[in-house]
């Protein structure tokens, strides 16, 4: 492993590349990255740094994200076959269809999504700003949510905002029950629980604190508490233990939470990926200007 890391290293220095991953990735990968975060936030810092080419260690989406907003440099993704099960939910011939049924609604678009739902959109958001950016939109506009139910009813408690909800979740985070939180409580009692948006309601009603995966870093770095339980995918006990090595950090629950797509990045693809500058993700450049729209509407929305 240490000569495959060199190897990375190297290439990277000739092709003036960074590395980005984002938290749900294998340790390995996450140690060997520049840059280790959320989904948007890496995309935003592939646009701001002066390097020409990008390994994006995460799913599709991301990348392309990344390709859309820093056009000008070369976006690889290491595994072309790391999708996304709630991106796979919405697609642009659907979501058409839908704006069809609801012309007057303004369509807010999760960045869990692909380049082509999002050209069909009229602003994103992430986890960490649905709220800020639902509220952005005037009283009595209709608002259809695409494509996370889960992350839309959040949005509508914590707003009082009534909106269509298309009829999507993630894998991972919809099978997290109220049952799974009352039993990690009981094996735990003196833990927080941290839950991410996209789990269930009746699941987020039980929070501590409901976060983005970057918003955890911060909800820990500023709590008194020694010990969390943690309901989002179990890749991410391994940034927050990395950055918070005195504390105690449990999964929601064992087994079930780990998303396949965000495994699948070994070192040996990013080597190769690398090596042959292989992998390089496009958008084509209708799409891409629609969909850099509707993220850049969402980057102007003020945050808190």
């Amino acid at each position: 492993m240490d000569k495959l890391i060199r190897k990375i290293e190297q290439l990277k220095s000739e092709r003036q590349a960074v590395i980005l991953a984002h938290n749900y990735e294998p340790p390995e990968i996450q140690d060997i990255a520049d840059i280790v975060g959320d989904s948007l936030g890496l995309s935003i810092d592939a646009s701001k740094l002066d390097n020409p080419v990008i390994v994006f260690c995460g799913v599709s989406f991301m990348a392309e994200s990344a390709a859309i907003l820093a056009p000008e440099k070369q976006v690889l993704l290491p595994r072309l076959n790391c999708g996304c099960g709630l991106a796979d939910m919405a697609d642009a011939a659907a979501l058409r269809k839908m704006r069809a049924q609801h012309p007057d609604a303004v369509v807010v678009t999760y960045v869990n999504s692909s380049a082509a739902v999002k050209a069909e959109s009229d602003i994103c958001c992430t986890s960490g700003n649905a709220v800020n950016v639902v509220r952005s939109i005037p009283e009595g506009q209709d608002i259809l949510f695409v494509p996370d139910r889960n992350l839309g009813a959040y949005v509508q408690q914590q707003t009082g905002r009534k909106m269509i909800l298309w009829d999507g979740a993630c894998p991972i985070h919809d099978v997290i029950s109220a049952a799974d939180v009352t039993t990690a409580r009981v094996a735990y009692p003196g833990a927080l629980v941290i839950v991410h948006p996209e789990c269930k309601p009746e699941v987020v009603a039980m929070a501590d604190s409901v976060c983005s995966t970057g918003g955890m870093f911060d909800f820990v770095a500023g709590s008194d508490s020694k010990e969390f339980i943690i309901a989002t995918e179990e890749g991410m006990l391994y940034p927050l233990r990395k950055a918070h090595p005195d504390r105690i950090f449990h999964p929601v629950k064992e087994g079930g939470m780990i998303c396949l797509d965000m495994k699948m990045i070994s070192l040996a693809d990013v080597c190769i990926s690398l090596e042959k500058m292989e992998n390089i993700i496009t958008v084509n450049k209708p799409t891409a200007d629609k969909a850099r729209q509707a993220l850049e509407r969402m980057l102007a929305v003020p945050r808190n």
